[in-house]
């Protein structure tokens, strides 16, 4: 019963050290990194299965590798960043004794920075999915500010036309500019439903296997 009793002290020991204020900036950070591996792996992993057991050749083995190494990166940097933001923005405040917006900016332009500078796809990804966020919400900023006239008429259907008929002009004459994973899903949508040649892969299979 001592070793019950022993984990049981240290638990204790533990939870008591988790409920100190004093602790708290430190210990958000290190949760933070917790939560960034976390929610990398749940994003990147069903997300990296899918695409690369869609469109990847190779054996299974590779595939599983590529998988796993998507996913991995994916939560390092998100997990490092979140470090990195949550560190600087605690610094921040207690050298100026109290918090102001301009912590949050400067603590992620240096995070961003240092983390996600490497043009690959994980980071292309990741910066491609907030900027659309960003403008997103800078213009909902603007409305709310008075700098932008609120419309009385409701901009979402113009603005997905637009998306829409830019996108697949990019791709159907300026493929190269878009994204690799955008790239290929629009292949297998809008060019690969041109070719088949029997039944097996004009239902069944997208592309028809080859004869062994």
């Amino acid at each position: 019963m001592a070793a019950p009793t022993q984990l049981q002290a240290l638990l204790q020991v533990v939870n008591t050290l988790l409920q100190q204020r004093r602790y708290h900036a430190a210990l958000a950070v290190i949760k933070g990194f917790r939560n960034g591996v976390v929610y990398g792996v749940k994003i990147r992993a069903p997300h990296a299965l899918v695409m690369t057991f869609l469109f990847r050749s190779g054996s299974l083995q590779e595939k599983l590798r590529a998988i796993v190494r998507a996913t991995y990166t994916h939560s390092r940097n998100l997990a490092c960043f979140v470090f990195t933001y949550k560190s600087l923005c605690a610094l921040q405040s207690h050298a100026q004794g109290k918090t102001y917006q301009i912590h949050s900016f400067l603590a992620a332009f240096i995070g961003g920075l240092l983390v996600f500078r490497e043009n690959n796809n994980i980071n292309s990804q990741i910066n491609m999915y907030l900027t659309s966020r960003v403008l997103f919400a800078l213009c909902r900023l603007g409305v709310e500010k008075g700098y932008i006239p609120e419309l009385r008429w409701d901009p979402f259907p113009l603005h997905t036309a637009m998306v829409w008929g830019i996108g697949l002009w990019l791709f159907e004459y300026h493929r190269t500019t878009l994204q690799p994973s955008l790239r290929s899903s629009m292949t297998y949508l809008y060019e690969d439903s041109n070719v088949w040649h029997d039944i097996s892969d004009f239902l069944i299979y997208n592309k028809s296997r080859p004869s062994k």
